[in-house]
């Protein structure tokens, strides 16, 4: 594919191509049938959905931005090279190292870590464990890290990491051993540091790849360092984690959802009443961000009907308890026999309901599934589940989809709030707890002193309600991080809405998503200059 802008010289002909240039791609993606749309590699999908909100942003800067002693060709030509800075993948690493297994067998392990964009740093993303990783896919996940990051106003640029095997089928001494070694490469070649590049746990790690990464680092190239525990993010509490990390993704969910449902303007669209109530959802992969967007989800009173996983799909038009859920799968390993819903093969993501939340892996919904869905939102926890001939079909059959960029940035946020919380060396709440809980305690004091020198003679105790008094004690952590990143998900619902006002973009909530990040970066970008240009 072509790249977002063309190189343009001073004759009026190129000046022309240059302004046309935006168009040229999606004349491209016009002519493309939907099948062949959902054949594109992730990472031409992304950029597809980049391109057209760049289209936007750049008119709108070209047309808006008024810089002394520049005139519009100029301005234009300063405004499309800030875009071709911003589109490409910065760095990209590919490694091939050997690791001894159980029986003796020396085995090549194959990794990669993209970086796409040091507009902030340090780059931040995910580490996956999975047999389909791909260059292009990392590539991918890595330039959606960026526009994420820059959607909710987290001071990161975006990164991707990913290891090419199946961890099932490596004992837990291997898979310390690719672990560690795959730190080493990493810290070799600068793609690793607190200032750096800090990944965090993805698709097959979790809390014990990220605490032996920190161990490898620490205890070699970082043993000086006294950041060293801030390069990664996602590690146990006893690591350096943060209370709240695990769940951090399915909740930024629920919170993306519970703006929107919310919202009459946009329910009166898709032709559903504001609130939870009565809503019924189905959600695809029941991993840590399908089980806890579940959870989350049926807290505020909506009904899982539906759950869809490798080993089975469940049905329940009652409902599906996710506690009892995720209990029966810790004890199973599965979902299938799970004694509170039936087992089915019907394909549920085109099933009937109010809320479809597809957790699982990308490109799930495409043109071929996308005109039989009859959610009315789709709320994409996982990273690219939408094809980009899938979004328009749901776009002209009144779908409301919260795009992933916006709607799984939970992580990503409570991740720079433990990052935040390693570079302080101190927990969140630890030196304000007593002095808030004795605050208030004076204050209902001091309400009773003053009544009762009104009323002499009576005795006219205070008494909090039961609410108050679990507040009384002061912001824990676990408070502060829920409290965050609730208001980081309001705030950016905000900024979305705005867009889709400015820009008349109706129900694409996608777009409008690209379109803040984009115009944020570009920002950056524009007051930063270019170094040794």
């Amino acid at each position: 594919m072509s790249s977002l802008l063309r190189c343009w010289g001073r004759s009026q002909r190129q000046l022309l191509a240059s302004r046309r240039h935006f168009a040229v791609s999606s004349r491209k993606l016009a002519a493309m049938t939907p099948e062949e749309e959902d054949n594109l590699g992730f990472s031409d999908m992304v950029m597809n959905f980049v391109h057209s909100a760049a289209d936007r942003v750049s008119e709108r800067v070209i047309t808006s931005e008024k810089t002394p002693r520049e005139n519009e060709e100029q301005r234009r030509s300063r405004v499309e090279g800030m875009f071709k800075i911003i589109l490409p993948c910065n760095h990209f690493l590919e490694v091939n190292f050997p690791v001894r297994r159980d029986n003796g067998q020396i085995e090549i392990i194959q990794g990669y870590r993209a970086q796409h964009s040091q507009h902030r740093t340090p780059t931040k993303g995910g580490m996956r464990y999975d047999i389909h990783v791909s260059a292009d896919e990392v590539r991918a996940l890595a330039s959606l890290m960026t526009y994420k990051c820059a959607m909710v106003d987290v001071p990161f640029g975006g990164a991707k990491a990913g290891i090419k095997i199946d961890p099932s089928k490596y004992s837990p001494a291997e898979l310390e051993k690719i672990t560690r070694r795959f730190t080493v490469e990493l810290t070799k070649k600068g793609f690793l540091g607190a200032g750096i590049d800090v990944p965090a746990p993805d698709m097959g790690t979790g809390e014990r790849e990220m605490s032996w990464m920190v161990d490898t680092y620490s205890m070699s190239f970082g043993h000086g360092d006294l950041a060293a525990h801030a390069v990664t993010t996602g590690k146990p509490i006893t690591q350096g984690g943060i209370h709240g990390r695990v769940s951090a993704t399915g909740r930024g969910l629920f919170h993306s959802v519970e703006q929107f449902i919310n919202d009459a303007s946009f329910m009166q669209q898709v032709d559903l009443a504001p609130g939870f109530k009565d809503k019924t959802f189905i959600v695809q992969g029941f991993g840590n961000v399908g089980l806890h967007s579940s959870r989350y989800l049926h807290r505020a009173g909506a009904k899982c009907i539906g759950v869809i996983e490798r080993d089975g799909s469940l049905f329940n038009p009652a409902g599906i308890d996710p506690k009892e859920l995720e209990d029966y799968k810790l004890e199973t390993g599965g979902i299938r026999g799970f004694p509170g819903a039936d087992e089915t093969t019907e394909d549920l993501l085109i099933a009937e309901c109010d809320i479809l939340v597809p957790c699982a892996n990308e490109k799930q919904i495409t043109s071929v599934n996308a005109p039989l869905i009859k959610a009315k939102i789709i709320a994409e926890g996982a990273n690219g589940p939408t094809t980009t001939a899938a979004h328009r079909i749901l776009l002209d059959r009144k779908r409301l989809i919260v795009p992933d960029l916006y709607a799984n940035a939970g992580g990503v946020t409570v991740s720079y709030f433990e990052w935040l919380k390693n570079l302080n060396h101190v927990s969140f709440g630890r030196l304000t707890f007593k002095y808030e809980h004795d605050s208030n305690v004076h204050l209902f004091n001091s309400v009773q002193t003053a009544l009762e020198n009104n009323f002499p003679g009576q005795k006219m105790p205070i008494y909090p309600t039961a609410e108050y008094q679990k507040r009384m004690a002061g912001a824990s952590e676990k408070d502060i991080v829920h409290s965050g990143l609730a208001y980081t998900m309001e705030r950016s619902a905000r900024q979305i809405i705005n867009a889709v006002r400015i820009y008349d973009l109706g129900l694409d909530l996608r777009q409008a998503a690209y379109i803040c990040s984009l115009e944020k970066i570009y920002t950056v970008y524009r007051d930063a200059g270019l170094t040794f240009a």
